[in-house]
């Protein structure tokens, strides 16, 4: 699998990377579909309400997803397709470090999780 920047350069733009996180835009309109590509864990905004068709190896799922939604997304290989009638535009905030702090120990919750 590659990189969404790469194999959907059309959808995706880098927004900020440095070396623990990279930030996406996502932005596509109805009928638009991705090639496959892969994501880290990742925190994904959505800044739209969409529709859309989400395929991986032989499993498919149709979500639906409400704007202004934060949700988090385990590592993961799919392509898309916009199922809907408005455009899907989401935030990716892509994790570069393995899961939990990097010293062994599991994930702390932040304030926000509970």
């Amino acid at each position: 699998m590659t990189d969404p920047i790469t194999n959907n350069p059309q959808f995706y733009r880098v927004m900020f990377e440095n070396d623990r996180v990279r930030v996406l835009e996502y932005l596509d309109g109805p009928g638009d579909a991705t090639l496959p590509h892969r994501h880290p864990d990742s925190v994904m905004v959505t800044l739209s309400a969409f529709t859309r068709r989400l395929r991986s190896k032989d499993h498919e799922v149709d979500v639906e997803m409400p704007a202004f939604q934060a949700r988090w997304l385990d590592a993961q290989e799919h392509s898309g397709e916009n199922t809907g009638i408005t455009p899907t535009h989401a935030i990716f905030v892509e994790l570069k470090e393995p899961h939990g702090m990097g010293d062994g120990s599991p994930a702390r919750l932040g304030p926000s999780e509970s």
